[in-house]
């Protein structure tokens, strides 16, 4: 069994975007969105913890013992920097390790459509993207996070659950907190960011009801937040956020978030049909009145059709996404064909 950092050697060498460690099974790389196996012995559990342990400090060891599952991140000088996570299974403990780039990549370089450099220029309200793990959330919200940087002087605030992306300080103040590191929860320290004087706010994952509840009033305040939420289209973003309020408070979430809500950007990843790899399509929303009244008025049903049509306002559905990759070759049309039944269904 190799070394973990040469394992992590090989992994940037072979375009891996993840690496898979389990006790009682060969190590395993995500390439281009497909469980690859190596050419490797299994490996004990003693010897996985080992390895696991070997990227962990004493702290985190012990509450990954405790709590039987963990997120962090590690950094390897001159190779990258990984989001992980560690739980243990019937064979006995499991990694998951996640290449993150070490420079942020800009919302040009990643190809984004204008209207998502509109979404940016917001200067408070709720901007979310969503997608299912995998998916380039967190490449996208750190381009965001990049772009106020760079074209705005304020005061970011993050709330990260591994921290990801690290961000320079440029033309904004960048202050970024790690949960169980800098702080002990999501609701907790966003909380306290409403007393740090932050104009930007990035939530990881907005997770349960407090968190979500705290994100709408800060956006309500005048910050501009930026979240995430594993959810697949715009309008089960909006469904799920309503939904995590009791019904007795349903109507009065709709209102905060009709005013506060900015747009929403999903996004799925597809494969490449003219080179190796993944290219991600996207749905984005923009929160003009037609939304924010399907919003108030519980009919969110109704806004896959009105991003349809609304073209001309920077409005782009996973179908057109999918029909502009297409012409361009690089998805086949059974891809382009599949996002057409997905949405539909």
């Amino acid at each position: 069994m190799a070394k973990l950092d040469d394992l992590f050697k090989i992994m940037i060498d072979q375009k891996a975007s993840d690496l898979h460690l389990s006790s009682g099974s060969a190590p395993f790389f995500r390439i281009h969105g497909h469980m690859v196996k190596l050419d490797m012995g299994e490996t004990s559990h003693e010897r996985c913890e080992k390895l696991i342990f070997e990227t962990l400090n004493e702290r985190q060891i012990a509450l990954l013992k405790k709590k039987l599952n963990l997120d962090w991140s590690y950094h390897l000088d001159g190779v990258g920097r990984f989001r992980a996570n560690a739980y243990y299974q019937l064979r006995g403990i499991s990694v998951a390790y996640r290449l993150i780039p070490e420079k942020v990549q800009t919302l040009a370089e990643l190809n984004l459509p204008e209207s998502i450099y509109t979404i940016a220029d917001n200067t408070k309200g709720l901007v979310l993207v969503t997608g299912p793990t995998g998916s380039g959330k967190s490449t996208t919200l750190a381009a965001l996070v990049n772009h106020v940087n760079l074209t705005r002087k304020e005061h970011i605030i993050t709330i990260e659950d591994p921290i990801e992306f690290v961000h320079m300080n440029v033309n904004c103040l960048v202050n970024q907190r790690e949960i169980t590191t800098h702080a002990i929860s999501f609701d907790d320290a966003l909380r306290a960011a409403l007393r740090e004087d932050p104009d930007v706010i990035l939530i990881g994952e907005m997770r349960d009801l407090e968190t979500i509840s705290l994100a709408l009033t800060a956006a309500q305040t005048g910050h501009l937040v930026f979240a995430t939420l594993h959810t697949s289209s715009a309008a089960k973003s909006i469904d799920r956020i309503i939904d995590s309020f009791p019904a007795d408070q349903q109507n009065q979430v709709r209102a905060m978030l009709a005013e506060s809500l900015c747009g929403v950007i999903s996004q799925t990843l597809l494969p490449r049909s003219d080179q190796p790899g993944q290219i991600a399509a996207l749905e984005v929303l923009i929160a003009n009145s037609a939304i924010r009244n399907l919003i108030r008025e519980g009919k969110t049903y109704q806004i896959p059709s009105v991003i349809q049509t609304a073209a001309q306002s920077g409005m782009i559905s996973f179908e057109k996404s999918a029909k502009t990759l297409l012409e361009k070759g690089q998805i086949s049309s059974a891809t382009a064909h599949s996002i057409t039944l997905k949405q539909n269904a």
